[in-house]
């Protein structure tokens, strides 16, 4: 392996061993010193520029997570109001209930009827029609997508 530049200073009698120790000693000290002192400003305007990177990244996908939560709440109350419903294809007796300001109207049976007033069944609204399901399925549902709920009176 070849010789250090310092040992090849010290044979060629440039420098002695004083002035070699001497300049190992300022540059522990130098070393030392820079230490302590804070980075500059170039540096703390990168980590600035990280750190907002970093949160608008956070931000980002905490916006993606509530959007995919949405959208799987959505699925869940499709498949719950689907898979629950009543079918309401043979009855002829109105049925009277509001939504918002207007009254909305669906033709049951007498039972239908009745269970709805005593709050066995809900009405839940799906792809922009009324379906009536049991009253725990309209619960589970109102959790999920409280707009989905119409009445459960």
């Amino acid at each position: 392996m070849g010789t250090s530049f310092k040992d090849q200073l010290l044979k060629a009698g440039l420098v002695n061993k004083k002035q070699v120790k001497k300049v190992a000693h300022e540059k522990r000290a130098n070393r030392k010193k820079d230490k302590g002192k804070k980075p500059s400003p170039e540096i703390n305007k990168t980590q600035q520029e990280q750190l907002a990177k970093e949160k608008l990244n956070r931000e980002l996908n905490l916006q993606l997570n509530k959007e995919k939560q949405k959208l799987e709440n959505l699925k869940q109350v499709r498949q719950l109001i689907e898979s629950n419903r009543l079918n309401l294809d043979d009855y002829d007796e109105p049925y009277y209930f509001v939504v918002g300001k207007k009254i909305k109207k669906l033709f049951v049976n007498e039972e239908i009827a009745k269970k709805l007033t005593l709050r066995q069944l809900a009405i839940v609204t799906l792809d922009d029609r009324f379906e009536i399901v049991p009253a725990p399925v309209g619960k589970q549902i109102a959790k999920r997508d409280p707009d989905a709920l119409v009445m459960l009176k």
